[in-house]
């Protein structure tokens, strides 16, 4: 099956761009961070690449470790932003993974024991849970 090309009209380049608003909690020369709009639990952000690409497998090795570092702080921020007991780390590659933007991005989600994730059912967190979430983990990266 031939894969499609990176579309420069995804969301996430719609997000990096400014044409779309989203909670920021983290940005550099090479890499975003902010809020999932439809968490999967309290907490959850997307890191993504400031370069196109479609997912891990096309990406330009020189785009991965800015991302990985990025998302190792990320994950150390939302665990201690919520008082989490560990940190999911999620990517997809390709429909049949579940990948649903085809931007390379990352899904980091502070977990808490015997608590299960959300589906991810398209329902959108309210833009001031968002915020105040965003507050949190941007004063744990820098606290």
């Amino acid at each position: 099956m031939a894969e499609t090309p990176y579309d420069p009209q995804n969301i996430f380049a719609k997000i990096l761009r400014g044409e779309i608003p989203s909670h920021r909690v983290y940005e550099d020369e090479s890499v975003v961070a902010f809020m999932d709009v439809m968490p999967q639990g309290p907490g959850h952000t997307l890191v993504v690449p400031k370069a196109p690409s479609r997912n891990l497998l096309d990406a330009d090795p020189a785009t991965l470790g800015p991302l990985f570092t990025v998302v190792q702080k990320v994950a150390l921020a939302v665990k201690k932003a919520f008082g989490a007991d560990g940190a999911t780390v999620l990517q997809f590659n390709e429909p049949a993974s579940g990948q649903t933007v085809y931007h390379l991005h990352v899904h980091v989600i502070p977990r808490f024991e015997g608590i299960a994730l959300r589906p991810h059912t398209g329902n959108m967190e309210k833009p001031e849970v968002l915020a105040e979430n965003a507050d949190k983990i941007r004063r744990a990266l820098v606290g």
